[in-house]
This record gives structure tokens, C-alpha cells and sequence, in this order.
């Protein structure tokens, strides 16, 4: 009889993935990408295409959604004593203070400014840092409005060319509401007007939190002991409607399924003795076997890198054994994996 192994360590999250198979631009069509099903107690994979999803969803399914809305955080900038670099913002600190990352990181000493390339009537000083991000204060808010003359989307370190027009609108979901993110809610890439539509005629319940994805997601794991990493933090919104809507799906035996890993971070973050309480805050939940997650039935998300924390969340979902099989499967059926690649249904 073999015996289920109860210690992972980040070796264990490593697997052999081809670079041709890194998606580096979306499918022509955000319903167009394939889709992987696998079901936990049966063991069996299934290769279809994401038009198909409802196929495997019932009547009563309740689907929670993260709405949050990508920054364009990228932002070209000349420093004062001249030179250029290239920042991202990966969180908001307050109104005008920021934390960020930058390619000239160790170039950039306290109280010295920088400012954007497509606007330098806007001054960005350096206040501090605060492990490997950097503080600063900015001389006016950067609203939605402002970033979008200064900055461009940040699209992930594995996508190995510049943003275009087309990311804009294709490296956000169509549902996107809550400003705040730096990275996609990517599992949300795939869904189209008339997917969500097909959703509800089928009786399927649609919901929606908010978690801003920081640029901490693309951090590597550098402790192979998994108990010694320190998780990246990020806000997260669950209003009273939400958490009610989920309790009484709960209640009433219906299946609660969550459309992406950040959702599936709220709601386990948010979860105590049987319900999902309402709240807002911050949460670094680092999820990975053996631990047991309580508060969906079933996962919807895309295929995540190796030696990540998001790796390690659906291996707790599913096994680790069955995905890391899932994933060797997925390799030899050349999905496209990462943040425009193919789907995964787990159930």
C-alpha cells in the first residue's frame, strides 16, 4: 500500500515545461482556449475546449469571481541626475505613497526624484524601502485616469516582449470594476458576455469579491523548507451580499466554485466554522499540502508555474499527486500554460 507523503518541500513543485509552451499573447478569442477537467474522485482527465465549461457545471453552481482592475502600473520615468528606468507599482500605500520595484532599484537612493517619461510635471521622490520595494511619495494621485497617460500594462516577467494596444483590453477580465491590481485575476481571462449569459440561463448564480493581485504573485519561493516562506499580502473586499449569497448556497447543498485562485485566497481567508464572514483587510494565507481547503467545491484556474505558491494552492485542492500528473499531462497535450494560456476546471 503506498503511503500519502505529508511533507512538500519546493522540490516537490518543479516540473519539466518547455518554453514554446509559455503563452505569450492571448488566444484570438478570450472563449477560444482549451480546457482541462479534472475530477478528484474519480481521478479521470478530461481535454475539451472552455466553450464547453457549462457542460460541467450544474444548475445552482454558484461561481465567485474577483473584479479587481489592473493598474497600468508600468511606467517609463527619467531620474533627476538623468538616465532612464522602468518602474512598476506594486501597491498602494495611501493617496500619494506607493510601494514599487524598478530595474535600477540600487540606483535609486532616498530623497532622490524621478519622473514619467510621457509627463514630467509629476514628481516621484523616494521616501524609503522596505525589503526589496521602494517607497515613494508622488506629487499628485495617481487615479485611474492619470496612470493611463503615464503608464503602460504590466504584463508578467514570463511574457518576453512590450505591451500592445491589444493587452489593454485583453489583460483584464470584461467584469473588472475594483481599481487596484498590478497582475490579472487571469482564470478570469477566458469569460465573454455571452459565457456569463449562458451562465445564468442555466441557472448558474454569479458572484463577485475583490482581492487587488500584487506584484508579489511573480515573487519566487526561495526557502525549500515551505513552512520558513513568507507570503505576499494583498487587500481583499467581501461585502455582506457576497458573503450571504455564498452561505446560502452553502447551506442549501449547491456547489461553490471559485473562478481563480484569488477568489479561492478570499474565501478560505474569509472562512470560520462553516461560513464565509463579510470584511475587508489584508490577507498573506499561503495555502499548500497537506492543507485542507474548506470553503469551495470546485476550482477554475489556468497553469501555473513551477516552484509557485500558486502551483502549491491546487495541489492542496487537488492532491499533490494528481496534479503534478495533471500538469505532466498538460505538457505532453501542449496546452498553453501561464497567464494568457489554457484553463483547468478542477472538480
Amino acid at each position: 500500500m503506498k503511503l500519502l507523503k505529508t511533507e512538500y518541500t519546493l522540490e516537490d513543485f518543479y516540473y519539466n515545461l518547455p518554453e514554446r509552451l509559455i503563452a505569450q499573447k492571448p488566444a484570438e478569442s478570450r472563449d477560444e482556449s482549451k480546457l482541462f477537467i479534472l475530477n478528484r474522485s474519480s481521478g479521470k482527465f478530461t481535454h475539451t475546449a472552455f466553450k464547453s465549461l457549462i457542460d460541467y457545471l450544474n444548475k445552482g453552481d454558484l461561481l465567485v469571481f474577483n473584479n479587481t482592475k489592473v493598474l497600468n502600473a508600468r511606467i517609463y520615468c527619467v531620474k533627476d541626475s538623468g538616465g532612464e528606468i522602468e518602474i512598476v507599482l506594486t501597491e498602494k500605500i495611501s493617496k500619494n505613497r506607493w510601494y514599487i520595484i524598478s530595474n535600477r532599484t540600487k540606483r535609486l537612493k532616498i530623497n532622490s526624484c524621478f519622473f514619467p517619461i510621457k509627463n514630467n510635471g509629476i514628481i516621484f521622490s523616494v521616501t524609503g524601502r522596505s525589503g526589496e520595494y521602494i517607497e515613494v511619495e508622488t506629487s499628485v494621485e495617481l487615479t485611474d485616469e492619470v496612470l493611463l497617460g503615464i503608464g503602460e500594462v504590466p504584463l508578467p516577467p514570463y511574457i518576453k516582449r512590450e505591451s500592445s494596444r491589444l493587452d489593454v483590453d485583453r489583460y483584464q477580465t470584461i467584469y473588472a470594476q475594483s481599481s487596484g491590481a498590478v497582475a490579472a485575476p487571469t482564470a478570469g481571462l477566458h469569460f465573454t458576455d455571452d459565457v456569463l449569459n449562458a451562465l445564468k440561463d442555466k441557472g448558474i448564480e454569479l458572484v463577485f469579491t475583490t482581492l487587488h493581485v500584487s506584484w508579489g504573485t511573480f515573487s519566487p519561493v526561495r526557502e525549500n523548507d515551505l513552512s520558513r516562506h513568507k507570503m505576499h499580502s494583498e487587500k481583499f473586499i467581501f461585502d455582506n451580499s457576497t458573503a450571504d449569497r455564498i452561505n446560502a448556497a452553502r447551506t442549501q447543498g449547491r456547489r461553490i466554485i471559485a473562478v481563480g485562485t484569488t477568489s479561492l485566497r478570499v474565501l478560505e481567508s474569509t472562512y470560520a466554522d462553516g461560513v464565509n464572514v463579510a470584511g475587508e483587510g489584508y490577507t498573506d494565507i499561503f495555502i499548500y499540502p497537506p492543507c485542507k481547503i474548506k470553503s469551495v467545491d470546485a476550482l477554475f484556474t489556468n497553469l501555473h508555474t513551477p516552484g509557485s505558491t500558486l502551483l502549491m494552492l491546487v495541489a492542496a485542492f487537488a492532491g499533490y499527486d494528481m496534479i503534478m500528473k495533471a500538469y505532466e499531462e498538460a505538457v505532453r497535450m501542449e496546452y498553453r500554460f501561464f497567464s494568457y494560456g489554457d484553463a483547468m476546471l478542477i472538480i
